[in-house]
This record gives C-alpha cells, sequence and structure tokens, in this order.
C-alpha cells in the first residue's frame, strides 16, 4: 500500500469512495440523501485541509482529510486541536490495515505541527473504526452534535512527542 498526497484530479474517486464507505450505514441516518449529498463532496476538504491518499496496486483505496492546529474545522473542536475528517476505506479494501495507515499519517502530520493533542469525531455505529481509535488510545471527552439522527462523540489523543 502506497500514501499520498491528494491531486485534484482524484476528487471524483475520492467522492465516490466516501459514499461507497458510508453506504453501509444508509439505514442509520434519517435523512440519507442529505448525508449522502454532503460526503460526496469530501474532495472540497482539499480546500482548508490536506487529503491522503491510501493506494492499492494502483486504485485508491481510502482516504482521510488532515486538518491542522488553526485551520477551520467544526466549532466543537478546539483551534489548536488538528483532527482527522471523513477517514474513508473502499469495503473491498478493508481488512489490510488501510484505515490504521492513513490515521497513523495524520498523527505524524500532527506532530510534525508540534500539535501535543488530536481529536476526531466518530459515532458508535462505526463498529471497525471506533475500535481501532480506541486502541490507538483515543478517548471520548464529550458528545458531539448528532448527524441525521446518528450520535457522535469527541474523542481526543494525546500526542506523544518522543514519536516526533
Amino acid at each position: 500500500m502506497n500514501l499520498r498526497n491528494y491531486h485534484p484530479g482524484d476528487a471524483r474517486r475520492i467522492d465516490e469512495l466516501a459514499v461507497s464507505a458510508f453506504s453501509q450505514f444508509r439505514d442509520a441516518y434519517t435523512d440519507w440523501p442529505v448525508f449522502s449529498a454532503k460526503i460526496s463532496t469530501m474532495s472540497d476538504l482539499s480546500e482548508t485541509g490536506e487529503i491522503i491518499v491510501a493506494e492499492l496496486a494502483g486504485d485508491i483505496v481510502g482516504a482521510v482529510a488532515y486538518l491542522g492546529p488553526f485551520k477551520q474545522k467544526a466549532p466543537f473542536f478546539r483551534p489548536e486541536w488538528p483532527v482527522m475528517r471523513m477517514l474513508v476505506v473502499a469495503p473491498a479494501a478493508r481488512g489490510h490495515g488501510v484505515g490504521r495507515a492513513l490515521a497513523e499519517e495524520c498523527l505524524a502530520r500532527a506532530r510534525r505541527d508540534g500539535a501535543r493533542s488530536f481529536a476526531l469525531h466518530t459515532s458508535e455505529l462505526m463498529k471497525v473504526a471506533l475500535p481501532m481509535y480506541q486502541r490507538m488510545d483515543f478517548t471520548w471527552l464529550a458528545a458531539a452534535p448528532d448527524i441525521h439522527g446518528v450520535s457522535y462523540g469527541i474523542y481526543l489523543k494525546e500526542l506523544d512527542k518522543a514519536h516526533a
């Protein structure tokens, strides 16, 4: 697997991947058409952050947006916290460490940026992602606003400067 920075030519594939990755949860969201329309513009996050792309055998199989300290982000995140948004993995590529590699790259970028903490928001609905984050030492901090009827929480990880 290869991780690389996003290129504008990746937009269509990244946007399709976001909808594909979340489609397993379509029945949990009270308004899937509105929610899927929002996530189908994942590539727009490249305007305020860094999108990291995972490739396997030349195909884009995952992506995540890294928003560094003091970059535009949801108001429930503290401005100095770097965050990751929209970690998505193609259904066929799951179980190969793609999500973990993308998350670790976000943490590496946070350390590069001198951050002390790193935040994300996720839901208990995410039966694979949430346990992965917990194994990576993210801990629940507070409730985040629901998204179309799905409860979300804010999770925080203190960064170990020794790995910088």
